[in-house]
C-alpha cells in the first residue's frame, strides 16, 4: 500500500514508543510498506517530547516504558490540543480486563497483544490512519469514591478484525467433525470493564455458520 493514499496524500509521520530496541526494529520493517516517517523513542519522556514538538500521524506505543507508563503518556496526548485526535495503539504483553480498561481509560484507539504479526501491526497502523481527525467524541469525567478523577470513553466501541488479540481457535464442526473455517472476529463487549472476543467459523460441508465466544469457551450455530 503506498502511503499517500493513507491520508490526505501525505507522508504518515509515526511515533514509535518502545523501550525494547529490538522490538523497535522489529516495527519499523513491518511498517516498511507505508514508506512513512518513522521516529523512535525509547522512553516516554522522549515519546512525549518529539509527539508535542510535531505531532504524528500515529503513535505506537507499549503500556511499559522507562520513565512513565504508556497509560499515562496515552492520556497526556488526549489531553493536549495538539495530539488529542493523534491515532494511538497501545501494545501490551497481557489481555486482561484491567489493562484493556486502563488503555481504554487513558485514551487508546486500539490494543494489540504481544507477539505482534508483522501483517497485524501493518493492517492495524493502516486502518488507524485512515480515521477522521474528528472522531473523537466528549470524554466523560467521573470521580471515585477516593476522589480521583478518571477519564473514560464515551462508549465502547465494537469492531470487526480478522486478526483479533486472541488467536482463534481450530475448532470442528458440532455436526459433520469437519475442521471449521474461521472467518473473522469480533471484539467489545458490553462495557470497557467486561472486554469479549467472538470468533466466526463457516463449515466446509455448509453445514451453517458458527460462533466461538472466547470468555465462555463456547461454540454455537447462529446461521
Amino acid at each position: 500500500m503506498n502511503a499517500a493514499t493513507v491520508r490526505n496524500h501525505e507522508v504518515p509521520r509515526i511515533l514509535i514508543a518502545e523501550g525494547d530496541a529490538h522490538t523497535r526494529v522489529l516495527y519499523r520493517e513491518s511498517l516498511e510498506p507505508l514508506k512513512a516517517d518513522l521516529i523512535d523513542a525509547a522512553d516516554a519522556r522522549s515519546a512525549l517530547v518529539s509527539a508535542l514538538v510535531q505531532p504524528p500521524s500515529l503513535v505506537i506505543t507499549d503500556t511499559r516504558l522507562p520513565g512513565f507508563d504508556g497509560y499515562h503518556l496515552c492520556d497526556v496526548l488526549r489531553r493536549d490540543g495538539a495530539t488529542r485526535t493523534v491515532p494511538i495503539l497501545m501494545v501490551t504483553s497481557e489481555w486482561t480486563a484491567p489493562e484493556l480498561q486502563r488503555a481504554h481509560d487513558a485514551g487508546a484507539d486500539r490494543v494489540l497483544i504481544k507477539p505482534l504479526a508483522r501483517k497485524t501491526l501493518l493492517q492495524e497502523v493502516t486502518r488507524l490512519l485512515r480515521l477522521p481527525r474528528d472522531r473523537w467524541p466528549p470524554h466523560k469525567s467521573t470521580t471515585t469514591d477516593s476522589g480521583r478523577r478518571i477519564t473514560k470513553r464515551a462508549a465502547h466501541l465494537r469492531e470487526m478484525t480478522p486478526h483479533p488479540p486472541i488467536s482463534p481457535r481450530d475448532l470442528l464442526c458440532p455436526s459433520c467433525d469437519w475442521e471449521l473455517t474461521y472467518q473473522h472476529s469480533y471484539l467489545g463487549g458490553v462495557s470497557i470493564k467486561h472486554p469479549e472476543q467472538w470468533d466466526r467459523y463457516t463449515c466446509r460441508r455448509n453445514c451453517g455458520t458458527f460462533e466461538y465466544r472466547v470468555r465462555t469457551r463456547k461454540l454455537r450455530r447462529v446461521s
